[in-house]
């Protein structure tokens, strides 16, 4: 009975949401989806291009160590995001997360073998004309070479994925971009605290801005990107606060033409 209950609360909830959900299987110790299920996602991402993805959940079978299986789950997961990415669905505010063994109840253990993922219809965006905020009169009336900081811009650690709380700095430039035809920019990525960079961060920040604004229109023509880690700071490392820290981990766009 209790089982039924939150069958029926899960169903509810999914339905109010407005959300819908679409499994992936896997072979036993395998994070590639398996023959069927791979040529399914395939047709799904075909079929949902007027689709957001909302959450993305791993999940193995009992099978062997927990830990084991918790990474297997996640990279589970993560073969769904980037065939999702490659395939140019909406993630940008997805959650990604790995079950482990944590919810292996299936007699059929290949039922566990899974991701799933959830989505809803993308949500119509009418850009208006924002207010003039200091981040848009700022590129507005910026001249050829300056730069300037995307503002409450923050990421996942360690991660190009956006938090959802930093969305509306990419409408904002969207809506710049789209106001401006004739402005073009350079999208750089920043680091802070380690000298040395490690798995690209500053780069996969810089990609998440550029293919943000390319996946809503903007010709890549008038847009460029590159990292440069920790090597043009804003302060000195190693950085003596967190507020300098700060001022050091950014993406920051350079005007090009306007």
């Amino acid at each position: 009975m209790k089982r039924l209950l939150q069958l029926l609360a899960c169903s509810f909830f999914l339905q109010v949401s407005g959300q819908e959900k679409f499994t992936v299987y896997f072979d036993f110790d395998i994070d590639e989806a398996n023959e069927v299920s791979g040529t399914n996602l395939e047709k799904w991402i075909s079929d949902h291009k007027d689709f957001e993805v909302i959450k993305i959940y791993g999940y193995a079978d009992s099978v062997g160590n927990a830990l084991y299986n918790q990474d297997l789950s996640e990279r589970r997961a993560l073969y769904v995001y980037e065939m999702l990415k490659e395939g140019n669905i909406a993630l940008d505010s997805v959650e990604e997360k790995g079950f482990g063994e944590t919810e292996a109840f299936s007699v059929n253990r290949a039922k566990d073998r899974k991701a799933v993922l959830y989505f809803r219809q993308k949500p119509k965006t009418v850009l208006k004309k924002p207010e003039m905020s200091d981040f848009t009169k700022k590129v507005t009336e910026a001249r050829k070479g300056e730069k300037i900081k995307l503002p409450d811009l923050h990421f996942l650690n360690n991660s190009g994925q956006v938090l959802p709380e930093s969305r509306p700095i990419l409408f904002e430039l969207l809506a710049i971009m789209k106001n401006n035809p004739d402005l073009k920019i350079d999208i750089q990525g920043h680091i802070c605290c380690m000298v040395k960079e490690q798995n690209e961060i500053s780069k996969k920040r810089a990609v998440t801005v550029y293919e943000f604004l390319v996946r809503n229109g903007i010709d890549k023509n008038r847009l460029s990107y590159q990292s440069f880690g920790s090597s043009r700071p804003v302060y000195a490392l190693p950085e003596k606060s967190e507020a300098e820290k700060v001022a050091n981990r950014r993406v920051e766009i350079e005007i090009l033409e306007n």
